[in-house]
């Protein structure tokens, strides 16, 4: 089989979210080809390279998203008209809500670029803008929009141009020869997979740990202009909505991510929860022991920015030293998305916690420390989570919690806010509390310090549990039988035949002849019937089959 798999900012280059899933989706298939249509989002990505990809990665397309892609083209008068008319139905649909002319915006656009090999110049014209300008003052356009500036409509007619990039790739061209096209992210990931569904019928898989829509409603720049975080907003909206309405499977990553696309309006019948997999084996030896770890420590592994709430997990553990003195808080990060916030939270940690000695002539020592998490020389996840009994979440922003289900493959007794997708992984293996309450962490982490036994017995559920549901053979099996199902019950496609229009047993590889034994005289001698008069004594070429190959 042959899978068509579109990536954007991650696999197959090194850095990039969804990497590794893909990668491990990947290698865990060897029996398919895959090819590889990717989208980049910054130059350092593409600077730090990509991954070594197996022998069956027989394709790797890839293109920019942040660069200038100026095809030179010029258009016509006939072809700025058609192009005027689809862009004002799509942006028409944006500042409206409305379906209909959107997805009738998007397609003739698409049907547009396919003809003429790129919209570059005309999606930056000054018709572009003055169609958005249009739109945003038209009767029924939300008042979000109504008051965009001309800055507004510069600012968003060049973020536009970039998120309808893929319109003017001609991947589709090359999706049509694969038998499933395989989104790894919803958005502008799922582009060329939906006009290849669109233009020749390609069944279409869209997979989502990361909902590309929460992401842009979370994600709130310093300074960014209302009016243009609205037009986005609505075309991201538009968007997954097509894209949940043509796919012909969605597979969530959790309940969360699901009812995110069920809000936009997917229906149960084509959707299907696959949690992501991961290397169980590399939490094993953690695992399988459950008295390794100090029982009066406290692990905290993640990324080190705001919507983990350090500042509510220091005062809590204020809490906790208050009741237990005994107790210690280790946190291990990787590098600080936000500047200034790792420095915000060693800087309270000092206040909270001033340095203890433990008589007049020794040194100080901080209860709380701050450590870096895979480096070189420094822990790895499963020796950060091993060096305590009881992990903690203090997220008050998660989707499918990573970090989580690492702690539980740990067999770690586990205390979380009920944020994301955080109960559903648990499954009542864990402790569960509200986001930003302190107090409410604090005295969960408590009964869990002052119970060691009912702590292994958690941490003993939450491996079981989590071998069950996050390894990473469940997730290759399941999009295993997703794609062959997606190829079964799919309509045939021109050219492409039948699925499993013939039976195993006819596939025999190569070709093959008639034995030799077969042959009365298999060495005659020409000559000598030549001599005797009998033309026919040459032999006659052996009879050969050819087998369906």
């Amino acid at each position: 089989m042959r899978i068509g798999l579109l990536t954007e900012g991650g696999y197959p280059y090194a850095a990039g979210e969804g990497r590794l899933w893909c990668e491990r989706l990947v290698r865990g298939l060897p029996q398919h080809e895959f090819e590889l249509y990717a989208l980049s989002r910054s130059a350092e990505q593409e600077e730090r390279g990509r991954v070594v990809l197996p022998e069956h990665v027989t394709r790797v397309w890839t293109a920019p998203l942040w660069a200038p892609a100026d095809d030179g083209r010029t258009h016509s008068r006939r072809e700025r008209r058609r192009f005027a008319d689809s862009y004002g139905e799509l942006v028409d649909g944006i500042c409206t809500g409305r379906a209909e002319p959107f997805a009738a915006g998007l397609y003739g656009l698409a049907e547009l670029a396919r003809e003429q090999g790129g919209m570059y110049a005309a999606l930056r014209s000054e018709t572009a803008v003055r169609t958005v300008e249009s739109a945003c003052r038209a009767p029924g356009a939300r008042r979000s929009v109504r008051q965009a500036q001309v800055a507004d409509l510069l600012e968003f007619a060049d973020a536009l141009e970039r998120l309808l990039r893929p319109l003017s790739l001609d991947w589709y061209e090359d999706l049509r020869e694969v038998d499933v096209c395989h989104a790894a992210a919803g958005g502008v990931a799922a582009l060329p997979g939906l006009l290849a569904k669109r233009f020749f019928g390609v069944p279409l898989l869209v997979t989502e740990y990361g909902v590309r829509l929460r992401a842009h409603y979370l994600d709130r720049p310093e300074g960014g202009r209302p009016a243009v975080r609205a037009l986005l907003a609505a075309f991201h909206v538009r968007l997954a909505c097509e894209i949940y309405a043509r796919a012909d499977l969605l597979t969530p990553g959790n309940a969360h991510a699901r009812r995110w696309q069920e809000r936009c309006g997917a229906t149960r019948d084509r959707m299907e929860t696959v949690y992501p997999g991961m290397e169980a084996d590399r939490f094993a030896a953690v695992g399988e022991d459950p008295a390794c770890g100090d029982p009066d420590t406290l692990v905290w592994v993640g990324r080190i920015e705001p919507g983990k709430d350090l500042v509510g997990l220091l005062h809590a553990f204020a809490e906790v030293r208050k009741a237990a003195p005994g107790t210690r808080l280790r946190i291990f990060g990787t590098a600080a998305a936000v500047p200034g916030y790792l420095a915000d939270c060693r800087s309270l940690a000092a206040q909270l916690f001033p340095d203890e000695a433990a008589d007049a002539v020794s040194a100080g020592e901080n209860p709380v420390s701050f450590e870096d998490l895979g480096g070189p020389g420094t822990a790895t996840a499963a020796e950060a989570y091993g060096s305590g009994r009881v992990a903690v979440l203090s997220s008050v922003v998660e989707g499918f919690p990573a970090g989580l289900a690492e702690a539980m493959f740990c067999g770690r007794a586990t205390v979380s806010t009920d944020v994301g997708a955080v109960c559903e992984v648990i499954g009542g293996t864990g402790l569960v509390v509200p986001p930003r309450n302190p107090r409410a962490l604090a005295d969960a982490c408590l009964s869990l310090l002052r119970d060691p036994e009912r702590a292994q017995r958690l941490g003993a559920a939450a491996r079981a549990r989590a071998l069950e549901l996050f390894t990473v053979e469940q997730n290759v099996a399941a999009f295993r039988a997703a794609y062959l199902r997606l190829l079964a019950r799919g309509p045939a496609r021109p050219g492409a035949g039948v699925p499993f229009g013939q039976p195993p047993e006819a596939r025999v590889p190569g070709h093959w002849t008639s034995p030799g034994w077969a042959d009365p005289d298999p060495d005659p001698d020409p000559d000598a019937a030549a001599a005797a008069g009998d033309p026919a004594g040459a032999p006659a070429p052996a009879p050969t089959t050819e087998a369906t190959v």
